[in-house]
């Protein structure tokens, strides 16, 4: 069937439901993995996840006005959560400049913002009269009624977005030592970390505005990565690869191993809320502060 041959009985199954679904849980999971342990890694704080800034929440509110307020579907949504969660990811960076750069200003700037955002779509889908259910399936995060044609736009901005974050992988390492010590290493700080937070959003807004909001995936990847190859190293690509794992076994999770089928956010948000609950914990105990 991949190859082109007219196979009775496949074609529809494989071109049109399985491989649109498997090529986009790998994108998106790569995008989710590999933004949110840029995130991480810059900010240095476990809990700076684009899921839990503000930052997906910027492309669902567009998405949701599309849905309920413009009646709108398909290709219109997904372009107006992309530019809406790059406006307001901007608009969290700026706000959380005031008197210079501060890491727990940007994570509690995000928190904030998603706050307000959340309470504009609950606004949104309490006041609905209909479409409330096509709202929520995007919401919920989903990979049902992925499409082919979406495939190469999404993997264009992920390996150009993802292939540049990691040209500036090692930019990013020198960062973690702290600004004085990137400086005397001939690091640009500014344009660096301005960059990297561009890229990341990209690939954020990118792959929310084709699946929704898959939560903990961005959050958990990063965490994961850190385990497997070791502490002291970033592990952006094992990051990435994380995410993709991540998303495809909830996929398969959340179709096939569980009495009614879910979509791939809800087996995601599962996995990840005993792991906030486990870092707070942890960050209580040890005096951290965000």
């Amino acid at each position: 069937v991949l190859s082109g041959e007219d196979v009775e009985g496949a074609v529809f199954t494989i071109r049109t439901l399985r491989l649109p679904r498997m090529l986009t849980a790998i994108l998106c999971g790569l995008a989710f993995g590999m933004a949110g342990n840029t995130f991480q890694q810059l900010l240095g704080n476990p809990l700076a996840s684009p899921d839990i800034i503000g930052v997906t929440s910027g492309a669902s509110v567009a998405a949701v006005f599309g849905i309920l307020v413009l009646k709108l579907n398909g290709g219109t949504v997904s372009l107006m959560a992309v530019f809406s969660g790059l406006l307001v990811s901007v608009l969290i960076y700026f706000l959380s400049q005031g008197g210079g750069f501060s890491n727990a200003r940007l994570i509690l700037t995000g928190i904030g913002m998603q706050a307000f955002l959340s309470a504009v779509i609950s606004w949104m889908l309490l006041t609905a009269s209909d479409d409330v259910a096509n709202a929520l399936r995007w919401l919920s995060g989903s990979l049902n009624g992925v499409k082919l044609e979406n495939v190469p736009r999404l993997a264009l901005v992920v390996f150009g977005a993802g292939g540049a974050i990691l040209l500036l992988n090692r930019q990013l390492s020198m960062l973690q030592l702290g600004e004085a010590h990137a400086v005397t290493l001939g690091v640009n700080v500014r344009r660096i970390r301005l960059t990297l937070i561009l890229l990341a959003l990209l690939l954020v807004a990118f792959a929310t505005s084709v699946t929704g909001p898959v939560a903990s995936v961005a959050f958990l990847s990063g965490p994961i990565a850190t385990r497997l190859s070791g502490n002291g190293k970033n592990g952006m690509l094992t990051s990435a690869l994380t995410g993709s794992t991540l998303v495809l076994a909830s996929d398969l999770i959340g179709q096939f191993a569980l009495p009614s089928r879910y979509p791939v956010g809800v087996v995601t948000g599962i996995l990840g809320a005993p792991y906030l609950l486990f870092l707070l914990l942890q960050m209580n105990d040890k005096g951290e502060h965000v």
